[in-house]
């Protein structure tokens, strides 16, 4: 059988930039009409591969930027191509992710009759003023709204964004948000902390005193309280950030955790090919003109050798409740975490962090909380 990878397809334009978005992606009022003719170009090149050529693709993700900036007849389009050129497997899981305010009744139902069968939607807050400061362009109706919308149309698998940490957020108005969220039954959520740039809008707001985070202590208390309420309402703490149904992680997600192969399309998306690494070059109109004249867009290209694939399999898959196999880690890579990190592990498993025999390695209860500290150790 062949083997499974993914495809992203990075649409880096907005409508404008959210005052905390440190990611790549281009304001514009309208998109270029060009680039999704250069996505294609790519992904021609790609399909040549051999490497493409023996893999079935199970999953395929378009984000951004905001990737309904587009007609949904140029993302089926897209989508259409892409089906052309490389094998997606039947039961693919297809998502893209949209903002609120970029969403209609009619654009909703020609996504999905054009095959996307998952969709996330950048919520973030259902409160107007908290939204405001961060600088989303959507309100807490269109939010609703645009989750029962999505519903009419069809889609059976949505996930939502929520953040907290956010400037002036109180205690109560998180409850509210969490409530809100469970009332209108996803799949999936998503929860982040806002970790704003020093080279943001948001961050020399902060840095000037015109708006200020909560305290550490809250915001690791909304943390937990987002946790308790979830998995009360029947959800699992599948990886750090993210919560599902049973049987509805995000598989594309998944693959990524795991350390698996995806190709990536658009600017400054990255490619994996079984551990070598493509960077494509970040800026939109210099990607396209690249792809017109026939070359390759890649910014960098690396060959990961075993023991940085390997530190990177392990940072990546204790990201997830279930941990690692350690039998597996050791077929992949002739190597186990003990002989790699030695008195590191030794020291994070006697502080209750990581819990490992001979089977698994995983986070603990205490370590799962405090993730991002811990897996800081192992880099």
């Amino acid at each position: 059988m062949p083997e499974k990878a993914g495809i992203y397809l990075h649409i880096p334009f907005c409508r404008s930039k959210c005052s905390y978005c440190a990611f790549s992606s281009w304001p514009c009022r309208r998109p270029p009409a060009g680039y999704p003719a250069a996505l294609l170009a790519q992904a021609r090149q790609l399909a040549e591969l051999p490497w493409s050529q023996e893999k079935k693709f199970a999953t395929l993700f378009v984000g951004g930027g905001t990737p309904t900036i587009y007609p949904a007849p140029v993302l089926t389009d897209l989508l259409a191509g892409l089906g052309k050129l490389f094998r997606l497997d039947p039961e693919a899981e297809i998502s893209l992710e949209a903002n609120p305010d970029t969403l209609t009744p009619e654009l909703l139902r020609q996504l999905r009759r054009g095959g996307f069968n998952r969709i996330s939607i950048g919520v973030q807050s259902f409160h107007d003023q908290l939204l405001h400061r961060i600088g989303r362009r959507h309100d807490g109706a269109k939010a609703r709204q645009a989750v029962a919308w999505a519903r009419q149309a069809g889609f059976a698998n949505l996930n939502l964004d929520l953040m907290y940490g956010l400037p002036g957020q109180s205690r109560r108005q998180w409850r509210a948000d969490i409530a809100t969220a469970l009332e209108l039954q996803p799949e999936h959520l998503a929860i982040y902390q806002l970790t704003p740039e020093a080279e943001t809008p948001l961050g020399r707001a902060l840095a000037a005193g015109h708006l200020v985070l909560p305290e550490p202590d809250l915001s690791a208390e909304l943390e937990q309280e987002a946790r308790q309420a979830l998995l009360a309402a029947g959800y699992q703490h599948y990886e750090v950030a993210n919560y599902c149904r049973p049987g509805r992680a995000c598989r594309h997600n998944l693959n990524y955790w795991h350390n698996g192969s995806y190709l990536g399309l658009g600017a400054a998306a990255v490619s994996c090919l079984d551990g070598l690494r493509l960077v494509n070059v970040a800026a939109p109109g210099r990607y396209r003109r690249l792809l017109a004249a026939g070359r390759a867009p890649y910014a960098e290209a690396e060959l990961l050798g075993r023991p940085a694939a390997f530190r990177e399999t392990v940072i990546m898959g204790l990201r997830l409740r279930q941990g690692l196999r350690v039998d597996q880690l050791q077929q992949r890579f002739a190597l186990t975490p003990q002989q790699y990190y030695g008195p590191i592990l030794d020291e994070l498993i006697a502080q209750g962090l990581l819990v490992a025999d001979r089977e698994r390695i995983a986070l603990s209860e205490r370590g799962f909380a405090l993730a991002n500290q811990v897996l800081c150790r192992l880099v």
